[in-house]
């Protein structure tokens, strides 16, 4: 059991985290930001500003100083809530849910990605995975002692799935498909042809779906898709919801799963063990957003401006590809021309005095370049500084690498 647990974490260490990415967590992210650095590496909405909507935060308060804040809710969630949650996928995605049969509660996503996983991989599993992703994707899978199958997405495509190539990685020991959608770090919506492309794969082949779509509440060009509400998906597909993302809500941790009832039996059977009972207070201040989410329209906004201020500074600089994001408040930049990526990274912290996130961190295609987190501060003028001085210093290199002239 020892050698297990020693091979999962080098291979956690090795592979998924740069030095960069590990001095943004724990003790270093806060010194980090002490420091002022700009923190475009924090996939927290508007941090460090405050940015709870006062409906919301009165939701939380009441909750505290009243009686029930005070207790567990039920480990698969306050039932007032998961009726929130199936009116809103029904009004978007024309998908009928059972609140007390097809949605539990989480603290947080991540903790449900995993919890999502772990009760269908065994060892020597197989999982298909599209990369550039979350890297959180890979660490569940070692975790599980599974194994991850990549299947890397391309720029020239859109990051779009190749069905034909997706089709080609299945194996009998195929247990799974995980997909991030919309994709973190690229921000790709994936489009009908795609989606169609995994449907067929996982009912074709009786595979699970574990779709994460953290980053759902925010597409422009393109419509969102939920794979569980195509045709015959529900019974295979596991969905990843978030709080933190659409409402900007990090620091309250709520998550939540959406399954069919054969998978819920299992979740539901365990959920007091591994997830024990979400914060009560934090689940109140959700139901608040869900019945009043206008203050999201004003989020919409500024991300808006923010993705296509960051293609005006990055989209022009020799050596520097960027995609106008389509969703979120990610951007990624493709930088394989100018170098290596950690080594970039590690000048926009030293010369811009901005941290972003390597894209090695993100599998296979992610070495390519590095993920800007636009949703930080309140102000977009603060932004669109910080994007300044990391284009003067992509300007810099890319006049170092000769792709530049000296005078643009």
């Amino acid at each position: 059991m020892k050698s297990k647990m020693k091979k999962a974490f080098q291979q956690f260490e090795g592979g998924l985290f740069s030095s960069v990415e590990k001095a943004d967590v724990g003790d270093g992210f806060e010194t980090m930001r002490a420091a002022g650095v700009d923190m475009m590496s924090w996939a927290d909405p508007f941090q460090p500003d405050d940015a709870v909507p006062a409906h919301v935060r009165a939701a939380a308060l009441r909750a505290i100083e009243g009686a029930d804040g005070e207790h567990y809710t039920a480990p698969t969630g306050n039932l007032h809530l998961r009726t929130c949650i199936a009116k809103h996928w029904e009004t978007r995605y024309g998908l009928a849910l059972d609140p007390a049969r097809n949605i539990i509660i989480t603290p947080g996503s991540d903790s449900a990605l995993y919890f999502a996983m772990l009760p269908f991989l065994e060892e020597g599993d197989e999982v298909i995975v599209p990369t550039p992703c979350y890297p959180n994707n890979l660490q569940n899978i070692t975790m599980a002692n599974a194994r991850a199958v990549f299947m890397e997405l391309k720029a020239e495509d859109g990051y779009q799935i190749d069905g034909a190539l997706l089709e080609s990685l299945v194996t009998p020991r195929t247990k799974m498909i995980v997909l991030t959608h919309p994709n973190n770090p690229t921000t790709t919506v994936f489009n009908e042809a795609s989606l169609s492309a995994v449907r067929k794969t996982v009912l074709t082949h009786d595979l699970v779906l574990v779709c994460d779509q953290a980053f759902e509440d925010f597409t422009f060009e393109h419509p969102m898709i939920a794979p569980a509400a195509m045709e015959g998906m529900l019974p295979h597909t596991v969905t990843v919801c978030s709080a933190s993302k659409g409402f900007g809500l990090s620091g309250y941790r709520v998550g939540w799963i959406i399954a069919d009832d054969t998978v819920m039996d299992v979740l539901y059977g365990c959920a007091v063990s591994v997830v024990g009972a979400t914060h009560t207070a934090s689940q109140q201040a959700i139901i608040a957003a869900f019945e009043d989410p206008s203050f999201m329209e004003a989020y919409a906004q500024a991300y808006d401006a923010r993705r296509h201020k960051a293609v005006e500074l990055l989209g022009n600089i020799p050596g520097v590809e960027v995609q106008l994001p389509q969703s979120g408040f990610l951007c990624w930049v493709d930088i394989h021309e100018l170098g290596s990526s950690s080594e970039i990274c590690a000048r926009l912290l030293k010369e811009a005095n901005v941290s972003v996130n390597d894209g090695i961190n993100y599998g296979p295609g992610g070495e390519r370049g590095f993920r800007i987190v636009l949703g930080v501060y309140r102000e977009n003028e603060k932004v669109f500084d910080a994007l300044e001085r990391i284009a003067r210093v992509l300007w810099t290199i890319s006049r170092e690498k000769g792709l530049a002239k000296q005078d643009q």
